[in-house]
């Protein structure tokens, strides 16, 4: 079967390389899996590059997030069956509770092999049913930015209907947030680089966009469309170069959400926080408890996620520089089936 693989260095893109392995055969309790569709994510571009974890043992499948049908299962497997429609979660060991480093170990695409692959076998335990609505595309796009969103925002932040949140960036994650806020009633409010997205994130119901190039001290308008009061809860999505910023327009005791470091590593200067009695905790994508709560909310308000631009199998580098170049808008697909 035909596969992709960081095969000898984490030297970037070009170092993911086609491959062939022998379809595999699935063990007690795993089911076997033809992958149709995968999305990509910040990760992926990070792990290609070695700047996520170096010591990843290789040749590695790179790609935590896609959809396929069960074509076999193994002895004692009863969670799914033949001809069921599944992603596998982004933690194979994180069913529910708290993360542990030993959940935290089974991360697809990194810890272990991940599903840029016509065919992979996982655990039945690592495995959800996705929402029936969506097409494969739609549905590849979960494991990571979705669930990573819903932690984010119904887990970890509790969000309340008449809440607002401040989403930084237009990227698969912030759009999961936008849409998943608006469903609990919240008011949004987002930040990109392109008037362009802002108007389209404003269509699918950000109540206020902020140019953050047009207005580089984008907190204080924040502040503005807040009446000085800061918003409740902000998905920060761009670490260091951002953080600051996130501090100053969340207001006295609200929470931050921090998920992204697209802005690299740096220095941080603790006393905002402290100022504003605010509580900053880092979010790690989420178990497959979350997952399977998220895809109820998924289907019940029929909900669609934003999918940008779908590549071919044999286009995965393209797929790959087309996110590092940032133009997307939602999520990046890969189709395999």
């Amino acid at each position: 079967m035909k596969v992709y693989e960081i095969q000898k260095s984490f030297s970037g893109i070009d170092a993911i390389r086609p491959a062939e392995r022998p379809k595999p055969r699935p063990g007690p309790r795993e089911a076997l899996i033809r992958m149709q569709a995968v999305s990509l994510n910040f990760r992926d571009l990070m792990i290609a590059k070695g700047i996520y974890n170096p010591n990843i043992p290789l040749p590695r499948i790179p790609l935590s997030d896609g959809v396929g049908e069960v074509v076999e299962v193994g002895p004692e497997v009863t969670r799914v069956k033949r001809g069921d429609r599944v992603a596998g979660i982004f933690m194979q060991g994180w069913i529910d509770g708290e993360p542990t480093i030993e959940k935290t170990g089974t991360a697809l695409g990194g810890e272990i092999d991940g599903v840029l692959a016509e065919y992979v076998t996982l655990h039945e335990d690592g495995l959800v049913h996705v929402p029936e609505h969506l097409t494969d595309e739609q549905a590849a796009t979960l494991p990571c930015a979705a669930v990573t969103a819903w932690n984010a925002l119904a887990v970890s932040g509790s969000v309340k209907p008449g809440d607002t949140v401040l989403t930084l960036g237009t990227g698969g994650v912030s759009l999961f947030a936008l849409q998943f806020a608006r469903l609990m009633g919240a008011r949004v409010i987002i930040t990109s680089s392109s008037d362009a997205k802002l108007l389209r994130a404003e269509g699918m119901g950000a109540a206020v966009g902020i140019n953050y190039k047009k207005t580089p001290e984008w907190h204080q308008q924040v502040l503005e469309r807040t009446h000085g009061r800061g918003v409740d809860h902000v998905i920060e999505l761009g670490g260091a170069g951002t953080l600051p910023q996130s501090l100053q327009a969340v207001r006295m005791g609200g929470h931050i959400s921090l998920i992204g470091v697209l802005t690299g590593a740096g220095a941080f200067n603790p006393i905002p926080l402290l100022m504003k009695h605010a509580r900053v905790q880092g979010i790690f994508v989420g178990s497959r408890a979350m997952f399977e709560s998220m895809n109820k909310a998924i289907a019940l308000h029929k909900m669609l996620p934003v999918v940008d631009r779908v590549f071919a199998f044999d286009q995965v580098h393209d797929a790959l520089r087309y996110m590092e170049s940032g133009e997307h808008f939602g999520k990046i697909v890969i189709r395999i089936g």
